[in-house]
């Protein structure tokens, strides 16, 4: 996983090598550096913790139809004639 607090310590570190003044500079290497960050993150095929959310209950859902089928069909395995 990401570590942000790693990334926003090299983003201050960068900061401060930057001369006096030049907040312009600064404003641009920001907005490329979250730009880069942006495309190595979509690279990586994440999901938002909504998708992730929704998908997990969706899971939890089917898990509990499961089971159900499962002890219906095992009931129908016990009283079945030979």
């Amino acid at each position: 996983m990401i570590d942000v607090a790693k990334l926003e310590a090299i983003a201050r570190d960068l900061r401060k090598l930057l001369p006096e003044g030049s907040e312009q500079l600064h404003q641009g290497l920001r907005k490329n550096l979250k730009l880069i960050a942006e495309s190595v993150l979509e690279r990586m095929d994440l999901v938002t913790r909504e998708e992730f959310d929704a998908q997990q209950a969706l899971l939890i859902r089917t898990r509990e139809k499961l089971e159900v089928l499962e002890r219906k069909l095992a009931e129908l395995e016990r009283t079945a004639p030979p």
